[in-house]
């Protein structure tokens, strides 16, 4: 039989890939799932489960967490990636880790042929299909749905025919949950005016009173909260298990799909949203201007392109060494306070911090210059103006 790797979640897609090409199209289906966050043993289990009753004849579950954090994440917050100054790319960027899992799977167990769920609509079918044509180009890609231009009720009608009588009915809200936030999809995201309800999100309020906490960076990476030290993944886990209960994070992000129609989607993301904001003011304090404008230009870019499915290109290794590199001195102590449904970034403490008062304080005094000196500063510095007034004598 023909070997078949299939990018399983146990949806409705994946499940009708399952069984249609186990069937009908004569593959040895070997299902994969891959694990970027939010999965829980038992859920796994139950997926599995799903995946064989199907038609599979194997199920894989492969753990990512530790390399979604270390080949993306790390550089989303190095770079302080918010697309559209908004979203921190929380599903995007697992995709591209999940794609690149599957493809290297597939190789591994001389699979001829990968399947995935994706429909023609959407950005994932995108980013599945150049990391696999990337890495593995001799491979065949497998994607009945958006080939056949199956609706949600062909499929469920055919599963049905075929002795799997899942409650397929449609989730009001469209959850899904990684390492970097969870994206909330409705009938309200698909309109530009209306906004997720309240009861659309996964978490919900339960902390009134505010809570101070001290987030300790090591070189851009959080190593510590209220100087409990743990791993940068465990750090966002906690993070996210404090901030969610005061219902933070949560936004609508608008931004143009790789296709090239708008796109809406409500998304939760705490952990994220605060480490970034965190990060970023460390940045302002330890880093120089010139560093900071490189790093938002090239920081940008990198979401960009990852968003788009060009992880692989050689020039975002160029672009992660540059933001690891910018890292050094970014170490110290941010202190955030949390309140429902907002955070305020009280300050920093680091002995990299370039507000440094034996040279002077903003507005009050000057410790390293004269006032002579800084007449002439002024002086030259004001010559381009001059020279321009001078020779063409209007301000229109």
């Amino acid at each position: 039989m023909k070997k078949l790797i299939l990018a399983y979640s146990g949806g409705l897609d994946t499940s009708y890939c399952a069984k249609s090409l186990s069937k009908e199209e004569g593959f040895e289906v070997h299902a994969v799932s891959v694990n970027t966050g939010g999965f829980s043993p038992s859920e796994i289990k139950e997926i599995e489960q799903k995946a064989l009753e199907l038609g599979a004849t194997s199920y894989t579950s492969l753990d990512a967490v530790s390399n979604f954090y270390e080949k993306v994440v790390k550089y989303l917050i190095f770079g302080n990636v918010l697309r559209n100054n908004t979203y921190p790319l929380s599903v995007s960027a697992e995709r591209i880790v999940q794609a690149v899992e599957i493809v290297n799977h597939a190789k591994k167990v001389g699979a001829k042929y990968i399947a995935h769920g994706s429909t023609g609509a959407g950005n994932d079918q995108v980013r599945f299909d150049m990391i696999f044509q990337t890495i593995a180009p001799e491979i065949e890609i497998i994607t009945p749905i958006r080939d056949n231009k199956l609706s949600r009720e062909a499929e469920i009608e055919y599963l049905k025919q075929n002795g799997v009588d899942y409650p397929w009915e449609k989730a009001k809200y469209s959850i899904n949950r990684g390492l970097w936030g969870t994206s909330v999809g409705g009938d309200e995201t698909l309109t530009s005016h209306l906004p997720l309800p309240e009861t659309a999100y996964p978490s919900q309020l339960e902390k009134q009173s505010s809570k101070q906490l001290k987030l300790t960076f090591n070189k851009g990476e959080l190593v510590s909260i209220d100087g409990e030290v743990a791993s940068p993944i465990e750090n966002i886990e906690k993070l996210s298990e404090i901030a969610s209960k005061y219902a933070i994070g949560r936004d609508i992000h608008v931004g143009d799909t790789i296709i090239g129609i708008k796109g809406r989607v409500g998304f939760e993301a705490a952990a994220p949203l605060i480490i970034i904001k965190a990060h970023h003011l460390l940045e302002k304090h330890t880093l120089s201007k010139w560093q900071q404008y490189q790093k938002e230009q090239l920081g940008n870019f990198y979401g960009m392109l990852l968003h788009e499915g060009n992880y692989l290109d050689e020039v975002m290794r160029n672009i992660e060494a540059f933001l690891a590199d910018t890292q050094r001195n970014v170490s110290g102590d941010v202190f955030v306070t949390l309140h429902p449904y907002r955070f305020n970034l009280d300050g920093v403490a680091s002995s990299h911090d370039l507000m440094n008062a034996s040279f002077g304080s903003y507005g009050e005094i000057n410790k390293g210059w004269t006032a002579d000196d800084a007449k002439g500063f002024i002086k030259i510095l004001s010559n381009p103006g001059k020279i321009a007034n001078h020779v063409n004598q209007h301000h229109d």
